[in-house]
């Protein structure tokens, strides 16, 4: 009697032991479970590293791009103008300031004065201007037109007129002398005629 009782005690132990244990056991499912979510979630992390790594390297090749950009455009501007000259005019040994019209007249005019000095030999006529051959013709045109003091004209094609007083006439306009007055105009063409020397420079 003794013995089945200590059989039954011992018993009943073994099985509370059993249960206890079986409480604490995981199985390989809620093992992999854990598992995977600790993977996922240091996936995400790597992933979210890379993006911001790739959006400084966009942000990074951006500005580098602009940085060329701006350089390029600050090369290009400089080197607007190197190497251009500027057209120029004397009455006799004078040089005068003139504003070119832009038309093809004066365009033409550019490209006589870029193969060499264009020289005119003006002579006084009506007692409001000098007139003088350019020794070929230039593109036309003429419209009618009343002049003024300082303004330079082409008339009938291939003969530039410069004044110091007014006219009424058809003509092409090639510019005007902008640092004489009237009166500065007068005295350069009113007292003999003169020589035009178109040059660049």
């Amino acid at each position: 009697m003794k013995t089945k009782l200590i059989m039954m005690t011992l018993c009943v132990f073994m099985m509370l032991c059993t249960s206890a244990c079986s409480g604490d056991t995981k199985t390989p499912y809620e093992n992999y479970d854990l598992s995977a979510a600790i993977s996922e979630s240091e996936d995400i992390e790597a992933e979210s590293t890379e993006e911001i790594v790739l959006s400084e390297d966009v942000e990074t090749y951006h500005t580098e791009e602009t940085d060329n950009q701006a350089v390029e455009s600050d090369t290009s501007s400089d080197d607007t103008g190197i190497g251009e000259k500027t057209m120029i005019m004397k009455i006799g040994d004078i040089k005068v300031n003139v504003d070119w019209e832009n038309n093809q007249a004066v365009d033409a005019l550019r490209n006589m004065a870029e193969k060499g000095d264009v020289i005119i030999q003006m002579s006084m006529y009506g007692g409001f201007e000098q007139v003088g051959s350019i020794g070929q013709s230039l593109p036309r045109n003429d419209k009618q037109t009343t002049t003024s003091s300082g303004d330079i004209v082409l008339y009938s094609g291939n003969q530039m007129v410069v004044f110091y007083g007014s006219n009424s006439w058809s003509y092409t306009r090639l510019g005007h002398i902008s640092d004489k007055d009237e009166a500065g105009m007068t005295e350069l063409l009113s007292n003999g005629d003169v020589t035009i020397t178109i040059s660049m420079e």
